[in-house]
């Protein structure tokens, strides 16, 4: 397995037993990835940058600026493998000087590039349009009849010790990317040209994640972010999505051929904001310290598979994972708070997690 911190890279040879420091690069909100027989190191804030190992993290080439534009967030999010290509989907802030948490101002943009290919160089690499969550409700309208937003924008939490920012507007943040390959779907494309983003959804609210459709040209020179359409017309931007509030982590297993998804669960998102306990970070639905399994065959219908873990206090965490399958097992990190960090968001640790035997949860 394969972790990164800050800059610094540790690798286990021993599933996650115990960590060994490798090499120290200076890429910020990295996300690690193979692409044929070199493994990627992708991040950055003010410009997008790659480094490449051809030695399995020991060593890596000095980073490589692919944009000049920004700021970029990105979180260690999936990818997938198809077409020939590593598909990677980043998060472009369209607004540089915005005040507090920019998921108002986030823009989902997807990249591609043959597996093959050198990618620390820029002509690899086809990079969608930027569609960030204002452009959405500029072309679409507002969400109507559905609680969204969920407390008023710009509102503040009052007594919340943790974190007084204003909530500002509602947005969406944290990507994954999917693709439908059952054939009976009515999303599948039987050209393997379409994608499916599902990203956190900031609403104030819980259990709802955004959706968005990607949709590649049939020579690869481009890539199209818009929503999706339900068969009636309408186009759709939230799904029922157990711990859409928070940031998700999607695999697609296929033996089972079943998307597992591991999220935050929500215990109490409709305590009255005053009466919060003083170590709650942020508004009600905020919670971090719960983290469950559930498997679909469809990336809509999630079925709960297992509770994970829980910090067992709500002013520490395990939240933000990301996730890979390992033979019969399914391995994870947590972005963890323990009992000495400052606040269950500002995590002070990263936590490593196995579930054996995982697809045995499946009923």
């Amino acid at each position: 397995g394969r972790q990164v911190t800050n800059d610094k890279v540790y690798t286990s040879d021993d599933r996650g037993h115990t960590w060994h420091h490798q090499a120290d690069v200076p890429i910020t909100r990295q996300r690690v990835f193979r692409a044929g027989k070199a493994v990627y190191m992708l991040g950055g804030r003010k410009r997008l940058l790659v480094s490449r190992s051809t030695d399995e993290g020991a060593t890596w080439s000095e980073p490589t600026p692919l944009t000049d534009d920004g700021p970029w967030g990105g979180e260690p999010i999936n990818q997938l493998y198809t077409n020939g290509r590593v598909y990677i989907v980043n998060e472009r802030q369209t607004v540089a000087d915005w005040r507090g948490w920019p998921a108002a101002v986030y823009a989902p943009v997807v990249m591609s590039a043959p597996v093959d290919a050198d990618l620390t160089k820029c002509d690899a690499w086809t990079f969608s349009n930027v569609l960030s969550f204002r452009d959405v409700r500029a072309k679409y309208g507002d969400p109507n009849l559905i609680g969204v937003p969920f407390y008023a924008e710009g509102f503040y939490a009052p007594n919340n010790k943790a974190d007084k920012r204003p909530m500002y507007e509602i947005g969406w943040t944290e990507p994954n990317l999917v693709q439908i390959i059952d054939p009976e779907h009515i999303w599948f494309d039987p050209a393997g040209r379409t994608f499916h983003l599902l990203l956190r959804a900031h609403t104030g609210s819980t259990n709802l994640a955004c959706l968005a459709k990607v949709v590649e040209s049939p020579d690869q020179s481009e890539l199209t972010v818009d929503l999706q359409k339900a068969p009636s017309g309408e186009p759709l931007l939230y799904l029922p999505f157990p711990g859409g509030q928070m940031r998700f982590y999607i695999l697609y297993d296929e033996p089972t051929k079943l998307y597992w998804m591991i999220s935050t669960q929500t215990t109490d998102s409709m305590k009255r904001v005053e009466l919060l306990h003083p170590k709650r970070w942020n508004l009600p639905n905020n919670e971090r310290h719960r983290l469950a399994l559930y498997f679909s065959k469809n990336c809509v219908d999630w079925c709960f598979a297992a509770p994970l873990v829980d910090a067992g206090d709500v002013g520490q965490s395990r939240h933000n994972v990301a996730a890979a399958i390992d033979g019969d097992d399914l391995l994870f990190t947590s972005r963890s708070a323990g009992p000495e960090a400052a606040n269950a968001h500002n995590a002070n640790m990263i936590t490593f997690h196995t579930v054996s035997d995982f697809r045995e949860l499946v009923y």
